[in-house]
């Protein structure tokens, strides 16, 4: 992909990431615990996805994107290991709050997610704008 369709690629990305945690929120407020968890998990996603583009990584899964965001930041400690903990248990959430049976996700388990997960949209995004300004 060419330099101009990676840098809208990675806007489109982060928008969504914005997007879906806004959602988050209508969610929470509607105590729609299981789907509020699918949207934070959706917004750290696509954060991490913009991150990773900012580093020409592109094309990969759920589970690729996680390992190459510890691997490339959690590990070698560009992003402190609260967030990748916090992505790995929102990866793990949605599977079960999306496919787990007879599950619900309450409020005390997922309104606390909320603040960090925005936490981690404003430190990715601190670090893209410096990516793509270099």
């Amino acid at each position: 992909m060419n330099e101009q369709t990676r840098m809208d690629y990675i806007k489109y990305r982060f928008e969504k990431a914005y997007e879906s945690l806004n959602d988050a929120k209508l969610l929470a407020q509607n105590k729609r615990w299981n789907s509020c968890v699918n949207r934070l998990y959706y917004a750290a996603f696509y954060s991490v996805i913009a991150l990773l583009l900012t580093d020409n990584y592109d094309g990969l899964t759920h589970d690729g994107t996680r390992s190459q965001f510890n691997l490339k930041y959690i590990k070698d400690g560009k992003i402190d290991k609260e967030f990748g903990k916090l992505y790995s248990k929102l990866f793990d959430w949605r599977q079960k709050g999306d496919y787990g049976d007879l599950f619900d996700f309450t409020e005390e388990q997922v309104s606390p997610l909320i603040n960090p997960t925005e936490k981690l949209l404003i430190e990715i995004q601190k670090r893209i704008i410096i990516s793509t300004e270099e």
